[in-house]
């Protein structure tokens, strides 16, 4: 299959493919006579893998990883393990953030009533002049 179609079974844009390739997260394709990338199933299987990780917010770099674990199956799963602990405490910090910057944001909601004027915003007074 060409780019396009690939772009479309995959949810992926014809540019994040080409970064993909570049980056070296997939691998380069086939060319035909007009010189068109051509893709086989494989690669759909490979993008799909890359956007379940990007989806658990792992890093590109850390895709490379795993995907070069990956191609090496008969090793131990302790560096898979370690990166994803990794991402997990990554996400638990973000967690915490996330949490203050709520706290904040409902704290900043109750200083203002809705029908003042904005001169009298405890919102925009809040956020500093």
């Amino acid at each position: 299959m060409r780019i396009g179609e690939l772009s479309k079974l995959s949810g992926c844009s014809v540019q994040t493919i080409r970064y993909y390739e570049k980056e070296g997260l997939l691998a380069s394709p086939e060319r035909s006579e007009g010189n068109f990338r051509l893709y086989g199933s494989n690669t759909l299987k490979e993008l799909e893998f890359i956007k379940h990780c990007r989806g658990l917010d792992i890093t590109l770099a850390d895709i490379k990883q795993l995907i070069d674990l990956k191609r090496r199956p008969e090793e131990s799963c302790s560096s898979v393990n370690r990166l994803i602990d990794c991402q997990l405490q990554l996400v638990n910090q973000r967690m915490k953030e996330l949490k203050a910057l709520k706290k904040e944001l409902q704290s900043m909601s109750s200083t203002c009533k809705s029908a003042d004027i904005i001169e009298n915003c405890g919102i925009i007074k809040s956020l500093g002049s």
